[in-house]
């Protein structure tokens, strides 16, 4: 919204249309909210939403400067220039809908839809049990409630806290544009998150896992993941042209993620957007990762030459598709892999584990945090540290002997050590042998010295 105006104004989107929304306060200092319709559909350039929201702007200040704008009438329904008080008693289910489409330019698509499914359920709850609430009458008690009905379902702190900061952002944006006076949960406390410690495979498991993977289509795609610790959308996201055979380089530019296209049918998406900036990142090409990459390019030019126009080319160049052409979705990696696993009796695990079991093989291996962090894309040092520290345990031992060398406490003795020191305290105990005379005499002469005694 314009703030430096004594009004202020938005575009947004209602039933498939563009619109500009004012929002002033007539003359009883009562806020108000006036829709004026573009004209255009949602999806339309971005110059024509612009030349239309100057000449709607324009036509709004020229009637406020003039004292044309009207206060105090009524709202028409079914007209698409309507002039109607602030909607803070909306129903919950609107002003959810409103924010959802606020968001969804600047949100990740993956983020979107954990937020859109969390206020489902949210207002599943909320209708079933608060059906009168509006967005006005609603409390932090009534969003506690919902929260602790999550918790006594069975959901983990970690998802009750996903539950709390997205409904969190959803007021929050509704007190930035000024639809609440204040944020409904600021006497709420954040949920407490347990701490996850991730499960890995080691070294020995880690070679078990690559031989039942033999041959299977996801070979090379576990390969990956455990060496490089890519995560699932990233794996899946690689392309022939990500990686320099010449430079010995593999770079993390792109993901696929899975959604639902505009007719509810599932459909896989190829975003440039990557989770942070650390996440896009160019790794040193591992000679073996290089020979099953090299292989795999060979049999994909063999099966398109092989399947001629049966062969899907839809997505062409990427890395991770089956025979047919066809690129491997996220849920057929999760759920093969899940299989494969249960089959042949191996430690259960995810598939984003294999990243935890890249994390622990390095620091089990001395690695500096710090180089797991970027190796891994990890936005922040903390992110790293508080996942793997547990891991580090070689640390540990050497600021055990330390502390101990510097305070000079007795070192643990061994069996075999305690076995000699009993055996040297036995032979102190036993009498000295008397000293010949001889000894004595010269030790009762009195000693002839060069230098004089100091005094």
């Amino acid at each position: 919204m314009k703030a430096s105006l004594p009004y202020k104004y938005i575009t947004s989107v209602k039933n498939g249309k563009q619109y500009v929304v004012f929002d002033y306060k007539d003359k009883a200092g009562k806020r108000k909210r006036k829709w004026v319709s573009t004209g255009l559909p949602e999806k339309c350039t971005k110059k024509a939403l612009n030349e239309a929201v100057e000449e709607i702007v324009a036509d709004f200040a020229d009637k406020w400067n003039n004292n044309q704008v009207v206060f105090n009438t009524a709202p028409k329904k079914n007209t698409e220039d309507e002039s109607e008080p602030v909607v803070i008693n909306q129903e919950l289910s609107d002003f959810f809908s409103e924010w959802l489409t606020a968001i969804k330019p600047n949100a990740a698509r993956t983020t979107y839809q954990c937020y859109k499914r969390i206020m489902e359920r949210f207002m599943k709850y909320m209708s079933a049990e608060y059906p009168d609430v509006t967005l006005a009458d609603l409390n932090h008690s009534q969003i506690q409630t919902f929260l602790n009905y999550k918790m006594d379902q069975g959901l983990k702190g970690s998802s009750v806290k996903q539950y709390y900061l997205a409904i969190h952002s959803a007021f929050m944006w509704a007190v930035k544009m000024e639809i609440l006076p204040q944020h409904p949960m600021d006497k709420m406390v954040m949920p407490r998150a347990e701490r996850h410690e991730a499960v890995f495979y080691n070294e020995d498991e880690l070679n078990e896992l690559f031989e039942v993977f033999k041959d299977h289509k996801l070979e090379l795609i576990v390969h990956i993941a455990a060496y490089y610790g890519l995560r699932r959308c990233e794996i899946l996201g690689l392309k022939w042209d990500s990686i320099d055979f010449k430079k010995k380089t593999i770079s993390i530019e792109r993901k696929v993620v899975s959604d639902y296209d505009e007719n509810g049918k599932p459909k896989l998406f190829v975003e440039t957007r990557l989770k942070t900036n650390s996440t896009r990142r160019t790794l040193p090409l591992i000679p073996h990762i290089e020979e099953m990459l090299l292989e795999k390019k060979k049999m994909d030019k063999h099966y398109k030459k092989l399947g001629g126009k049966e062969y899907s080319t839809e997505f062409e160049g990427f890395v991770c598709c089956d025979p047919y052409g066809k690129l491997i979705s996220p849920n057929t990696v999760t759920h093969d892999f899940h299989e494969v696993i249960k089959k042949n009796g191996l430690k259960m695990l995810r598939f984003h584990d294999l990243r935890h079991s890249c994390a622990s093989l390095l620091l089990a291996n001395d690695i500096p945090m710090k180089a797991i962090q970027e190796w891994l894309g990890h936005a922040t040092f903390n992110i790293t540290a508080n996942l793997y520290s547990h891991l580090e345990y070689n640390a540990k031992v050497a600021s055990a002997e330390t502390i101990s060398r510097v305070l000079g406490a007795k070192k643990e003795e061994t069996p075999a050590e305690s076995e000699q020191s009993a055996k040297t305290e036995t032979e102190s105990e036993k009498p000295a042998p008397k000293k010949s005379n001889s000894r004595k005499k010269k030790k009762d002469a009195p000693a002839e010295s060069s230098h004089p005694t100091a005094v």
